[in-house]
């Protein structure tokens, strides 16, 4: 209970006592005491408790101390409230957005150290914090705690995370705008320093204001002070460098060489085939299923995408696996996509199909042993794919990458053949900002076409 009746007695001196001097005082009904070596100890305290009233601070009952005390005590360090919310939301997160909240923490838990000495290197915090601190999991009895907490850290990471638990501020520290500014400038930046991409940033930030947001559930803050620090993005272009996107000619010939390297390579070309024609994402791609695909013997056909399967570590997923089964990005958990397929796709679809079967569950595309298709192993034949369809001079520009640069192409070829935006972003499972902003080039070509039919339909046709 909180009181601003206070009353304080004289100092008394007790001989034979290791701290003589009592320092006494009233809060409401509870009487609270405190003793010092030195007189001179017991006045100052004395004198600290005296100002905190004159300046009318209320008083903590049980405690006897001033509010501005009590907060200080009670206040959690910034690391104590950054495990508590990732406990929090761990059960109903998606695998992927928990290591993305392990990911920001790890990169502005360090800014919230309150000192550098004795401080671990920094390649072994970002370990012990990513893997160990911000990472869930559960005890026999099936009840969750920090990773931390139920296995057994190398010796490394239990030295880290201890320092690191008595090393960071308070959240009341936390809140103070040069504080909370250091850390926006901390997850604009790659590992190498490098600007970070504009969608990585947002979704750091959002991870940073959520966990301030949960502060302020908690009572330990008033208000979210993230949206009081004046702060912006720092300038990054995001569009697509089409300088190195493949043409249409391009993708054919390097589609077919990946069909062309191995057995699993020719398994696998209508994994490309869906990243270029369809401009389908790698984990739409992976949770296809022959129920989804309608591939009539001739015309174009119509894939209706139903989920995704984003490749995650196994650390973050409830079941262990390396993937994540979801509903489409962005969208509701049974919202569905319908995507026409042109017939070169439809064929390659049927052919796929007729030739390799399905998987148990339905899936078109799996690994050798049923699981889902490794990045790792795709990334390996797009590489030597390139080698065998580019010239040696393109294979040295970063033209055609990474597969997702298929994605990119099906999407350009779409709007430099006069698709309507609105049409080209359902398709491809954009928002229409997202594409304007990463296909902004290409959509100020069609500009000019359309201004030239404007023109004629001004002109009379």
């Amino acid at each position: 209970m909180l009181t601003y009746d206070v009353d304080f007695w004289s100092i008394r001196q007790r001989k034979n006592r290791p701290k003589p001097f009592e320092l006494r005082w009233r809060v409401g009904e509870r009487s609270h005491s405190k003793s010092f070596k030195l007189k001179t100890q017991a006045e100052g305290r004395q004198s600290q408790l005296m100002d905190a009233l004159r300046k009318r601070e209320q008083f903590d009952e049980e405690t006897g101390l001033p509010v501005s005390e009590l907060e200080a005590l009670t206040t959690p360090t910034w690391y104590e409230h950054a495990t508590a919310y990732v406990l929090m939301k761990w059960p109903k997160a998606a695998a992927k957005h928990r290591a993305s909240i392990a990911e920001t923490l790890a990169t502005v838990t360090p800014v919230f150290a309150s000192s550098s000495r004795g401080a671990p290197k920094a390649a072994v915090l970002r370990k012990a914090l990513y893997s160990w601190a911000f990472r869930a999991v559960r005890d026999a009895e099936g009840n969750l705690h920090l990773r931390h907490q139920v296995e057994e850290p190398p010796a490394d990471v239990v030295e880290a995370l201890a320092w690191i638990a008595e090393h960071t501020y308070k959240m009341t520290e936390v809140a103070r705008s040069d504080r909370l500014r250091a850390a926006l400038d901390a997850i604009s930046k790659k590992l190498n320093g490098k600007p970070a991409a504009d969608n990585t940033v947002n979704r750091k930030r959002m991870v940073l204001s959520n966990v301030l947001r949960y502060a302020v559930e908690r009572t330990i803050l008033p208000t979210n002070p993230l949206g009081t620090v004046d702060w912006t993005t720092p300038e990054r272009d995001d569009e697509v460098d089409f300088r190195y996107v493949p043409n249409p000619g391009q993708a054919a010939v390097l589609i077919d060489a990946v069909r062309q390297l191995s057995a699993r390579g020719e398994h696998l070309g209508a994994f490309f085939g869906c990243l270029y024609y369809a401009a389908m994402r790698p984990s739409e791609i992976a949770a296809l299923r022959e129920e989804d695909c309608a591939l009539p013997t001739s015309g174009w056909g119509e894939l209706v995408l139903a989920g995704s399967r984003p490749e995650v570590g196994s650390g973050w997923t409830d079941d262990g696996k390396s993937y994540d089964d979801r509903g489409l990005k962005r969208r509701a958990r049974n919202a569905t996509r319908p995507v026409p397929i042109p017939p070169v796709l439809t064929a390659m679809l049927r052919e796929h199909k007729e030739r390799y079967g399905v998987a148990d569950d339905g899936r078109l595309f799996r690994a050798a042993e049923g699981g889902r298709v490794r990045s790792t192993e795709y990334c390996a034949l797009w590489d030597a794919a390139r080698l065998k369809a580019l010239s040696a001079k393109e294979a040295k520009t970063p033209l055609a990458d990474v597969p997702y640069s298929l994605r990119h192409a099906g999407v350009s070829l779409w709007i430099n053949s006069g698709v309507d935006p609105v049409e080209v972003a359902r398709r491809a499972g954009h928002s229409l900002t997202v594409l304007f902003r990463f296909y902004a080039k290409i959509l100020r070509g069609q500009q000019d076409r359309a201004n030239t039919l404007i023109e004629q339909g001004l002109n009379g046709g």
